[in-house]
């Protein structure tokens, strides 16, 4: 699954009373989320050095199964897209300003890793095997 980039301007919050798009508070619960008919869950980062979404990500992904588009919203920096896409993030919204093929070239420079993770759960040895 790769990591879906969206431009700032492109990007629309979830509508109110609309059950299918959630946007989860950095202090919810990602366990305790009713995932009945819901599509898209945006994660936010306040700021770079706030990863709660991160782990908010990898709860719904690996956790409770959800097979939706998890969008991360807020102070997305490209350096941490590669890490998004692992802990289960399906999409990101790119700040205002930032060059999406910038953005896409992080993912060239990991071609792989060793261990598992929330879309690929088997590490590379038991992959091999």
């Amino acid at each position: 699954m790769m990591l879906k980039l969206i431009a700032a301007q492109d990007h629309q919050p979830p509508a109110d009373g609309d059950a299918r798009a959630v946007a989860l508070p950095n202090d919810a619960d990602a366990l305790a989320l009713p995932l009945d008919g819901v599509d898209r869950v945006d994660l936010h980062f306040p700021n770079f050095t706030d990863g709660r979404a991160f782990s908010q990500a990898f709860l719904l992904r690996r956790r409770r199964g959800f097979a939706g588009e998890i969008r991360a919203t807020g102070d997305v920096l490209i350096d941490q897209l590669v890490q998004m896409q692992r802990t289960g993030f399906s999409s990101a919204v790119l700040r205002e300003g930032v060059d999406a093929a910038d953005a896409q070239r992080q993912f060239a420079l990991f071609p792989g890793f060793y261990q598992g993770d929330a879309v690929q759960p088997q590490p590379h040895f038991a992959k091999a095997a």
